[in-house]
């Protein structure tokens, strides 16, 4: 591939060539017909290319046969056929982000937000609130490990070997994940009774730390195993001791509990830098996206 600037680049003539008389590896042509759907430059210069090989030729010929064939009209209205538009940026980016916005898990980020209001004021439960808190951070932990990798996708494994996939593709659908999970989830926190338990906007620091703290860990291990790991280890470090509470004094236990994970400038502090260094690791560790097959 050549350079065309810092931001976008074209296919060479001899890699077009290359496509044109079939000798271009799979992975290679999947990624310049991934190429093709967004530059009609290079669009039309494998049209040329092609027009010039053998099979070309052939094309040439039957397309003359069914024009020959056809009604006088239809020579009149189609003296050439155009080539094929790129599908609108808006189509593409529903197809990219698709896995992290349909199948169970939006349904389920629904669930955890109506269930939490109708405990709080249906079932008349005052933590539920910090029951909410508790479940949170990591509802889009289980989104990403959801939407991304073999399980998710039909296509993994043509989509990985081409420019959309790998790790941008982990960061179209973790960014849907996010979209939809945060706005949902504190509102539905805002709308409850606080009962000592902390701010509803609290646990978004703390979400995106776990959610790009799986999202490096998934190039070591694979992505539902990474999740696995982040949310069971925050699931433990705030129910734990809730579970050594009496029955009658858990939700307070929890709501302290909480407090201590989620509430503070230096606990925030902490969970800023903890997202930081993990998005400083996914970095480095973008190659091995490229070649992440497991799930």
């Amino acid at each position: 591939m050549s350079n065309g600037n810092a931001r976008t680049w074209h296919a060479s003539d001899g890699l077009i060539a290359r496509y044109a008389d079939g000798s271009l590896p799979e992975p290679d042509a999947w990624s310049l017909e991934k190429h093709l759907e967004g530059c009609a430059g290079c669009a039309a210069r494998v049209s040329r290319a092609v027009h010039g090989t053998a099979a070309g030729a052939v094309l040439a010929q039957v397309r003359e046969s069914v024009l020959a064939a056809a009604p006088p009209v239809l020579k009149q209205v189609a003296p050439e056929a155009p080539p094929a538009p790129a599908p609108p940026r808006l189509a593409r980016l529903l197809w990219a982000v698709g896995p992290a916005v349909r199948g169970a898990w939006l349904p389920a980020v629904l669930l955890v937000a109506v269930g939490a209001m109708a405990l709080g004021y249906g079932g008349g439960f005052p933590d539920a609130r910090a029951l909410l808190l508790a479940i949170a951070p990591v509802v889009p932990v289980a989104g990403v490990a959801l939407s991304y990798g073999p399980h998710a996708d039909p296509l993994y494994e043509v989509v990985a070997a081409t420019p959309a996939g790998g790790l941008r593709l982990a960061l179209t659908r973790t960014a849907a994940v996010l979209g939809v999970s945060l706005p949902l989830l504190t509102v539905a926190g805002l709308l409850l009774p606080a009962s000592g338990a902390p701010a509803a906007a609290a646990w978004l620091l703390p979400g995106l730390a776990l959610t790009l703290g799986s999202l490096a860990l998934a190039s070591f291990v694979g992505c539902r195993t990474a999740s696995g790991v982040t949310a069971g280890g925050w699931l433990c470090a705030v129910l734990a001791p809730v579970s050594a509470a009496p029955a009658d004094g858990a939700g307070a236990r929890l709501a302290e509990q909480l407090s201590r994970c989620l509430d503070g400038t230096g606990t925030q502090g902490a969970w800023a830098a903890a997202a930081a260094l993990s998005a400083a690791l996914l970095v480095a560790r973008r190659p091995a996206y490229d070649r992440l097959i497991r799930s």
